[in-house]
């Protein structure tokens, strides 16, 4: 097995500071890097409408997206467990960007529906899912490469800052679809897209990270666990938590552009969902701070509360004033929330499988947010924003829920996993 340093690879790195193993320049690549699979969803959405003028199409082929990332994104996970990251990774550049590129030619050309939703499949199947796979080769560099008392609050920060920047990326990668869509034109998010999974996402494949592989596997890269470890209950509780999640995100954007349609503003929904957006990135980064006295059970069901809460209050906003104050506490809610997911996530994943368990939590946010916004945008087209308010309410309902089965499971959980709950 080959690994990112020189050094032993049975003894822990003589350094406390994971920003000291990786270095700079692999934060700055796994950021970028994240930008093209944030705008995705958008960027399809985006093109599809304007090329094909139909809403409808539109909303189904951001749905195909994420049943592609659903049905093979775990897959990948479990290739880079095997195989590794870089290679992985590398082939993925390549095909995605290769798909992006199709599915725009498609889309302007004459060929049925059916093509288009094809190709659509496609781009979410060949997904490189950075954050997943980047949370997990930093779990292996922590557990395996830095002193045993300081990986506790070390993957904190770890899943903290990780929820943070996703935040941010699914914040500010719309945001870009947007300016390139209007700047230029509908086609030039998905191409440019295109040029930064190629390029930033091979970048981030070559790191010499990237060549760490774990080592809880053995000589053919096979992992000690059973695959049947994967379902769990103790875990798939999680996935479906972090599903709720990413209907809520799906929900909430959809049903505030709607809100703001309404009102004769639609382009400043986006400027709203950022208050939300702001404030979950800042929280969630403050939850490396909580004392370990609050518990991750606790944690998760605390700020699930907040989160539905906030959304209780979106059937009674009847102004931009009212839904700003809505947004800013279910962000209070949401940021910490998510990283709590991720840290169980972690905590649970079966030895020598981390990158199958983050790609599942992955695609679980990818799912959740085409569901979401394709179940929303159905609904607000043919009945209303007034119902279309409510998804997000039963989104939240779906996180808080997931979190008092857990807070049960955790009980019972593996020893690994009692330790944070």
């Amino acid at each position: 097995m080959t690994h990112a340093s020189p050094q032993s690879p049975t003894q822990p790195a003589d350094t406390s500071s994971l920003f000291r193993l990786v270095g700079l320049p692999y934060f700055l690549l796994a950021f970028i890097a994240r930008l093209p699979f944030a705008m995705m969803v958008v960027g399809v959405l985006t093109v599809v409408v304007s090329a094909r003028g139909s809403l409808s199409l539109g909303g189904l082929t951001s749905a195909a997206v994420g049943l592609g990332t659903a049905c093979f994104g775990p897959l990948l996970g479990a290739a880079a467990d095997r195989f590794g990251q870089r290679g992985v990774l590398l082939a993925l550049a390549v095909a995605n960007g290769t798909m992006l590129v199709i599915f725009t030619v498609t889309v302007y050309g004459a060929g049925a529906d059916g093509f288009v939703l094809l190709a659509a499949v496609g781009i979410g199947a060949t997904a490189p899912q950075v954050a997943p796979l980047s949370r997990s080769r930093l779990v292996t560099i922590i557990r395996e490469r830095m002193p045993e008392a300081q990986r506790t609050r070390t993957l904190s920060g770890t899943m903290a800052y990780e929820s943070a920047a996703d935040e941010t990326v699914f914040v500010f990668g719309p945001f870009l679809v947007g300016i390139l869509a209007s700047a230029l034109a509908p086609w030039a998010p998905l191409v440019g897209a295109a040029a930064l999974t190629v390029v930033f996402v091979g970048a981030f494949a070559l790191h010499p990270s990237g060549r760490h592989v774990s080592l809880e596997r053995d000589a053919d890269g096979k992992a000690p666990s059973a695959i049947s470890d994967l379902f769990r209950p103790q875990l798939l509780i999680v996935v479906l938590g972090i599903l709720g999640v990413g209907i809520f995100f799906g929900a909430m954007l959809t049903a505030l552009t709607s809100f703001m349609a309404d009102r004769g503003a639609p382009e400043q929904a986006g400027l709203l969902y950022g208050v939300m957006g702001v404030g979950s990135a800042i929280l969630a980064l403050g939850v490396a701070w909580l004392p370990p006295v609050f518990t991750l059970r606790t944690r998760w069901l605390v700020f699930s509360g907040i989160l539905l809460a906030g959304t209780a209050l979106l059937p009674f906003a009847d102004s931009p004033a009212t839904m700003t104050i809505a947004l800013a506490i279910m962000g209070v809610g949401i940021g910490p929330t998510l990283v709590t997911q991720y840290s169980f996530g972690a905590a649970r994943s079966p030895i020598g499988r981390s990158a199958t368990v983050m790609t599942m939590l992955g695609s679980g946010v990818v799912v959740g947010q085409s569901l979401g916004a394709a179940t929303t945008g159905g609904i607000a087209e043919s009945i209303g924003t007034a119902p279309a308010l409510f998804i997000p309410v039963i989104a939240a309902l779906v996180v808080f829920v997931a979190g008092v089965v857990n807070w049960f499971l955790s009980r019972t959980a593996p020893r690994a996993a009692r330790t944070v709950a």
